[in-house]
């Protein structure tokens, strides 16, 4: 979106307001910040002088943890908010469990929070320099002062405040050098203040970046760890319907054809009947291998993309399907795969156990390129995730691909389910 002309003459104003603001907050830190500094080391002195006696000083560590915390998350809101940072927010660690151990736990992670430390350093160097800030801020008072005072026709140089600076020139030269003088403070603060832009936006967004790559760690490990789980429940299903249907149907041909060899010479007609019998078997045995084949993998998926392998699904039911899909092109392979086996194993479910008499599929495209689907059936509800189930597969095979789920079913329905994955996933 292009922005209209008369939005130009406010962000060409920003950055002297911004300079200023800066200058504002370093008077600040510098005024107030070596207080807090004070107050931290003293918590970490107290803390380990009387840790000793009785476990006393863990309380005062205790207390140093979140006074560390308290500044940096300071720090981090006053650098975001100064320079519109997109920056995180610093988040506490919370205990993972109830108990005092699992408090000390997160207690000794947060105290080696490296963004925690990053916060408090930028404080601290921060403070330094709103320390120097304020020191040529006082000298560029002082020769503003001076030269008012030697301009209106007073002797600068008799007072004992100015009489350093003036009395190095006589005349005009004093006033000269006063303004030389307050001209060097002036653009001592402002580089001061780029100076501090500098180094707390590179120490915030490397605590951004850091903590951004944590997250995507663990994004793919949680990735990783649906991508086994699925291939688990998957091989599992594999082996179940081999062994339970296949596998027996072929053992059944096998004696079928056994005993017609063995009567074809006594008994032709019951043996051409076993024979009929074996054939009906053999088919049968075909068509569940055709089912688990297409379960391992549905080809019409790759050749004519998502809407025709749901139409095909949907006609393949046990239960009536409303299919209502609205895409506009095609999404990566995976996220295909993830949203159909996703769909399949729902329509599976209702037609097992939901006693439902229909279902409604919904999939869009969504905004930010998101592939939306949604399973709804009018059954009995009370569906829940149970290890190595159906619902159990869905999560994996999504959260593999990089998406979410939402599973809503109470007792007596409907049973909702709705996943979406990354287009690009």
């Amino acid at each position: 979106m292009s922005s209209s002309p008369s939005a130009a003459p406010p962000r060409a104003a920003r950055p002297p307001f911004r300079i200023l603001l800066t200058i504002l907050h370093l008077a600040a830190l510098g005024l107030f910040g070596w207080a807090v500094v004070s107050v931290l080391l003293m918590l970490f002195a107290v803390g380990i002088g009387t840790a000793i006696l009785l476990g006393i000083g863990l309380l005062f560590l205790g207390a140093l943890v979140y006074a560390l915390f308290g500044t940096a998350w300071f720090e981090t809101e006053r650098v975001r908010g100064l320079y519109d940072l997109p920056v995180p927010t610093l988040t506490l660690q919370r205990p993972s469990a109830p108990g005092f151990g699992a408090y000390l736990r997160a207690m000794a992670w947060q105290s080696i929070d490296g963004r925690m430390w990053r916060g408090v350093a930028s404080f601290v160097v921060a403070t330094t320099l709103g320390t120097t800030l304020l020191v040529c801020v006082q000298s560029l008072v002082w020769s503003a002062i001076a030269v008012v005072v030697a301009l209106g026709g007073g002797d600068p140089a008799q007072d004992p405040t100015f009489g350093t600076l003036f009395g190095l020139l006589p005349g005009l030269g004093g006033p000269l050098l006063g303004a030389l003088n307050a001209i060097v403070a002036a653009a001592a603060a402002i580089g001061l203040a780029l100076l501090h832009r500098v180094i707390t936006v590179a120490i915030a967004r490397a605590g951004a970046r850091t903590q951004q790559l944590a997250r995507q760690v663990q994004t793919t490990a949680r990735q990783r760890e649906g991508a086994v789980r699925a291939a688990d429940v998957e091989r599992t299903r594999i082996e179940r319907d081999l062994h339970d249907g296949v596998q027996p149907r072929l053992v059944s041909v096998g004696m079928t054809l056994g005993l017609a060899q063995q009567q074809i010479d006594d008994d032709p007609e019951g043996a051409k009947a076993l024979i009929s019998e074996a054939h009906t078997s053999t088919k049968a045995a075909i068509t569940e291998l055709r089912q688990l084949a297409r379960g391992i993998h549905a080809s019409v998926l790759d050749d004519r993309g998502l809407d025709a392998a749901l139409s095909a699904l949907a006609g393949r039911s046990h239960i009536p399907v409303v299919l209502d899909v609205r895409l506009d092109g095609r999404c990566s392979r995976e996220a295909e795969t993830a949203v159909y086996f996703a769909i399949a194993e729902s329509l599976t479910n209702a037609a097992k156990h939901s006693r439902a008499s229909e279902c409604r599929v919904v999939v869009r495209l969504r905004e930010g390129g998101l592939l939306w689907a949604r399973v709804e059936d009018n059954g009995v509800g009370g569906a829940r995730v149970l290890p190595g189930g159906g619902l159990d597969g869905i999560t994996n095979r999504i959260e593999a691909a990089g998406g979410s789920v939402r599973i809503d079913s109470p007792q007596g329905g409907p049973t909702t389910l709705e996943v979406s994955v990354p287009c690009a996933s």
